[in-house]
């Protein structure tokens, strides 16, 4: 029998790979954090290794432990488990993606992006986590400090370093020695000094290490105890909470959820826009229709001051839900495109353009027209086949809407749309729509509008539509009774004035043009007179150099021009 079976390596086998990368770093312990990723997907994964040493039995047990404990305790706070491996030589223990906070922070601070609200919802993270292990776990961490913290990329605060855990209710014997001294200097007085039979809460250590942690996170590294007398950068709002964390009295440090509670009262650092949008998220499943409404509507004044990542991985999530599963209609629009300009436009086309399109067939009026008032935003990561055969055919329903607004925006949102339109949608079907509109829509403002957008995307008309329709809607447009509409037709002929031929421009347009100089209103007047000095002028050039009709010509007979002519009228 061969033996290769029993040579293969487990290591070689396990569905993640190490980076290439040097570890991320080696906080006090015995764990090596390397960036990873799964070889199946290629998604990014973080990678603690364990290398089993000679000698070394008592730190083997306390890495193996920690390999247990993070495999059986799951909580959103707590660093998340995906796979481990475990062989004679290594331990391995597969992680969501995530860089140690010491990392973090300085990344952060170097760019200036590092904000107090984000630091306030980090150490609420990391209390709940102490929360929930002492109270509902009755297990003691016993290792809070800098280097057991890390944050995933929604900047999410995750509770680690679980090396030295034990149970609080002394079953199991008592706390693992350390022997690491980094990690001692964070033990608090009475354990420090030997008076570790003092009277405590079974959280009072933990609780010491967690007031070291927050002045770290303000104030650096810290250099001795001593210093944890002196605040420092501590936020006003902070210390006396946090006073109460470093007494050296162990039985006054309060529970982590009463601390939480605390820190939550009106005027407190934890009572911020930010954390209440945190909190929000958490909840949101249990949250009433009402609740969610509200909560969207005033979601997009706040992203502005959010951190990215956070906008990024931790709303857009819920906004896509909240959309496709939670019937939250137009009230997600405007914080779902604030958050897509973070986005790359790969992820634009991945994870918006497939809602958008969704929400183009939608019923309902109000979505309907958040989505044409908003389309500047979203229009450059549509392409041209899903403009053609997925927005513009539910688009279109807009002009024949018995609702004026909609109506209105349909037309506005042409100008966007025109250039991706191909020759049966542009040419024939909006054409169809813009006459109907033009001639018989009862609202003189969208008359007008109508006139307006097709002097804008005149250019990108076909030639032998632009001399089809061009002269007859302006000149149409002219004889309207609502005089805007008569002031859009003129400029309507001004906006496209390159597409016409000489024999046009004296023939159908002058005519047109000099019946307005007479017109009741000044402004159809004044518009008329000025764009009859520019055909004029165009007429009388070629007329003194024959030579330059084929220059002046040139647009005419073009496929299309876009961005070519002079100012359009604006919209009415």
């Amino acid at each position: 029998m061969t033996m290769w079976f029993f040579a293969r390596d487990p290591v070689r086998d396990f569905p993640f790979e190490l980076s290439p990368e040097p570890p991320e770093g080696s906080p006090p312990g015995p764990w090596a954090l390397h960036r990873g990723r799964k070889k199946a997907t290629g998604s990014p994964v973080s990678i603690f290794v364990y290398d089993v040493k000679p000698g070394a039995e008592e730190q083997t047990q306390v890495a193996k432990a920690a390999f247990k404990r993070l495999k059986t305790l799951r909580h959103p706070n707590i660093l998340a488990y995906i796979d481990g491996l475990e062989t004679e030589k290594c331990l391995h223990v597969v992680t969501e993606a995530v860089t140690p906070l010491a990392a973090y922070l300085k990344a952060r601070t170097e760019t200036g992006d590092l904000r107090e609200m984000e630091l306030s919802w980090g150490l609420h993270q990391i209390v709940k986590a102490l929360s929930f292990l002492v109270n509902d776990c009755s297990l003691i961490h016993n290792n809070v400090c800098m280097a057991a913290v890390f944050v995933d990329r929604a900047g999410e605060w995750k509770l680690g370093g679980l090396d030295y855990m034990y149970s609080a209710q002394g079953n199991g014997g008592g706390p693992p020695r350390k022997g690491v001294p980094e990690l001692e200097q964070y033990d608090p007085p009475e354990l420090a000094d030997g008076s570790g039979k003092a009277v405590r809460e079974k959280w009072s250590a933990d609780m010491w290490r967690l007031g070291c942690l927050i002045w770290e996170v303000f104030n650096g590294p810290l250099p001795r105890a001593a210093a944890l007398r002196n605040p420092g950068k501590i936020p006003k709002s902070l210390v006396p909470h946090y006073c109460e964390l470093v007494g050296a009295n162990p039985k006054v440090r309060p529970n982590p959820a009463r601390f939480l509670q605390n820190c939550r009262a009106p005027g407190g650092f934890m009572n911020n826009r930010f954390v209440e949008t945190n909190l929000f998220l958490e909840e949101i499943q249990i949250k009433e229709p009402a609740e969610k409404q509200k909560f969207f509507q005033e979601l997009s004044k706040s992203l502005d001051s959010f951190p990215e990542d956070f906008c990024r991985h931790k709303v857009l999530p819920q906004l896509l839900t909240a959309f496709e599963f939670g019937n939250a209609g137009a009230v997600v629009l405007t914080p779902l495109f604030k958050v897509g300009k973070f986005l790359s436009a790969e992820e634009y086309q991945q994870k918006i353009v497939p809602v958008v399109v969704k929400m183009f067939s939608s019923t309902d009026r109000a979505m309907r027209i958040r989505l044409l008032q908003q389309m500047e935003q979203f229009i450059q990561y549509l392409d041209e086949p899903t403009v053609n055969t997925q927005i513009f055919p539910h688009v279109v329903h807009g002009f024949l809407d018995t609702n004026p607004a909609i109506r209105e925006q349909t037309v506005k949102s042409m100008l966007l749309l025109a250039p991706k339109l191909n020759e049966a949608n542009l040419n024939v079907e909006l054409m169809k729509h813009f006459a109907r509109l033009q001639a018989k829509d009862e609202q003189g403002p969208i008359r007008c509008n109508t006139t307006v957008c097709l002097g804008k995307i005149g250019s990108y008309l076909s030639a032998s539509t632009r001399h089809r329709v061009l002269t007859s809607a302006f000149s149409r447009a002219t004889k309207d009774p609502f005089a805007p509409s008569r002031v859009a037709g003129v400029l309507g002929f001004a906006a496209t004035h390159n597409l016409y031929s000489m024999t046009d421009c004296a023939h159908k347009i002058l005519p047109v043009l000099c019946g307005l100089t007479v017109d009741p209103e000044k402004s159809v007047r004044d518009q008329a007179f000025k764009a009859i000095r520019s055909f004029l002028s165009k007429l009388e050039s070629v007329s003194e150099d024959p030579t330059q009709l084929a220059e002046v010509e040139k647009d005419v007979h073009a496929a299309s021009s876009p961005g070519v002519g002079g100012a359009a009228a604006s919209w009415a």
